[in-house]
């Protein structure tokens, strides 16, 4: 099964504040809309391949990593 990470957004007011800043990653499974963790994400939310892991300044969404772990060997 194939994942990719994809962005939660922080709330901003105003159409000025584009691009959002990435409040949290999250894991989503192949051809998924929500997160692993069952939160909804923006259909045009940054994406990023599974391998940036842990890569990210951004912190990572603790539900999804402990699912994550339990589908990749």
């Amino acid at each position: 099964m194939r994942h990719e990470m994809r962005a939660e957004y922080q709330e901003t007011e105003g159409e000025q504040a584009q691009p959002w800043p990435v409040k949290t990653w999250h894991m989503v499974r192949d051809g998924e809309r929500s997160a692993m963790c069952g939160r909804e994400l923006r259909p045009d939310a940054r994406a990023l391949s599974e391998e940036d892991w842990g890569r990210t300044p951004e912190p990572f969404c603790h539900s999804c990593g402990a699912l994550y772990l339990r589908e990749v060997p």
